[in-house]
């Protein structure tokens, strides 16, 4: 699928003032450091970069942890100390240079979106790019956000508020939802946030279902299969990689995954009927990324090990037979649907075997453990290197279609000119169902 036109943006806005959690002032370069800007406007070949990672630099690529602070300088005593406790750095920038991740995810409870302001995302985005091209490597950030709209949003007003899945599946308008899904991806690029990890593709099967309920698009697999192509290209179009989730389809759980391991009963058949059929759009749509729900399938997978964590899962179906080459990420390593039964370490080192490139959200204080769990492993032998720069090379392609080798940054000072505007607050009351259809 042909992207749509970039958000180039100016490296030469003023520079803004953010509140610090504290009530402080913390001052954010809006403009990129010397170093950084000799590491835009490349035309990076992947493979030539790959070839130049050590093995250190390329399994930091790997991992999207989340990190505390409104600014990725933060030094803000409680945010230092969370950062601490979390990795053993005070900030986001000291996280970037000492083990190279290759992204970060947005939370509003991890003080990223303390102000309330759009243009400070944007700064923040800015300082975490900064920090990413200012390494020998120069490799920008993948910077992601769950903004699924309804009861998962992460960034609040002024930007632009949708409705739930549900309510937008209701209208079954597929160019409402891929109208919707464009305006929400634009204001995530102009506060330059170039992941969402939406549209969810699972079918609500059942009305027992703690965990998607209003997130999904409804209990009909073809409707909710248009609805989720319709959003990853209004997604797409707007340079913003999507995200389909939770694979291999959390519709007919009655166990929320953050909490416990859901079980589906669905045989084979069952499956392609009821739960592939989003999926296999999404792939149609050539989706950027899947994202791979804590689920045991037992008829998919007789060993009964998450789908997270199952080579006969992903590799088999998802590569092998939906012919899917994109970004495979887990869904975020915290949950008690992957710790229940495995160690922080063995979760890492399994979930790369299986065939996923990207480990989300560490859990606190496990991070470190993870990233050395993977060295060791190629180490001794459990995982190869080749087997790491595979998935490598996903995640550096991907970072190339999205221009982000180019030009990575936010243009802080045209934020109130995308996000919040009265024409997508438009598009938003009609998806609702509260304004005029035209």
């Amino acid at each position: 699928m042909e992207r749509g036109v970039r958000l180039l943006v100016s490296m030469g806005s003023v520079a803004i003032l953010v509140s610090s959690c504290a009530g402080g002032a913390e001052e954010q370069p809006s403009t990129p450091s010397p170093e950084a800007a000799e590491q835009t406007d490349r035309d990076v070949e992947p493979e030539e970069l790959l070839a130049e990672m050590s093995l250190e630099e390329k399994v930091g690529q790997l991992f999207v942890p989340y990190t505390y602070g409104e600014s990725a300088t933060t030094e803000n005593a409680a945010d230092v100390s969370a950062n601490q406790a979390a990795y053993g750095v005070d900030n986001a920038a000291e996280l970037i240079e000492t083990y190279n991740v290759g992204g970060i995810i947005y939370f509003d409870w991890s003080g990223n979106f303390a102000s309330g302001s759009p243009e400070q995302v944007a700064s923040l985005s800015n300082g975490l790019q900064d920090a990413a091209l200012s390494q020998p490597n120069g490799i920008p950030l993948i910077i992601s956000v769950d903004q699924e709209g309804g009861p998962v949003t992460r960034i609040g007003e002024p930007v632009t508020q949708f409705p739930d899945a549900a309510t937008l599946g209701a209208t079954e308008d597929t160019a409402l939802a891929e109208e919707a899904a464009a305006v929400g991806a634009r204001e995530l690029r102009a506060m330059g946030i170039n992941q969402n990890y939406a549209p969810v593709g699972d079918v609500q099967i059942t009305d027992d279902n703690p965990a998607i309920d209003q997130r999904s698009f409804g209990d009909d697999p073809g409707l909710v299969a248009e609805m989720t192509a319709a959003q990853v290209r209004g997604i797409q179009g707007e340079n913003v990689a999507a995200s389909v989730k939770h694979f291999p389809g959390h519709g007919n759980t009655d166990v929320d995954s953050h909490f416990g391991v859901p079980v589906v009963d669905h045989d084979r058949s069952q499956w392609e009927e009821l739960d592939a059929p989003p999926f296999t759009a999404a792939i149609d749509e050539e989706v950027d990324s899947v994202l791979v729900g804590h689920l045991v399938y037992p008829e998919l997978d007789s060993t009964e090990t998450p789908a997270t964590l199952s080579e006969p899962i992903i590799s088999g179906m998802l590569r092998d037979e939906m012919g899917f080459d994109g970004v495979v990420v887990t869904d975020a390593l915290d949950m008690e649907g992957v710790r229940e039964s495995y160690s922080d370490d063995e979760v890492a080192v399994l979930a790369i075997q299986a065939g996923v490139d990207q480990l989300l959200q560490p859990p606190s204080g496990e991070f470190v453990t993870q990233y050395e769990a993977v060295l060791d492993a190629v180490a001794e032998g459990e995982l190869t290197e080749e087997r790491v720069d595979e998935s490598v090379l996903r995640i550096l392609t991907l970072k190339k279609e999205l221009g982000l080798f180019e030009d990575p940054f936010a243009d802080e000072a045209a934020v109130s000119d995308v996000v919040g505007i009265p024409e997508h607050q438009d598009v938003a009351d009609r998806a609702a169902g509260t304004g005029n259809p035209g």
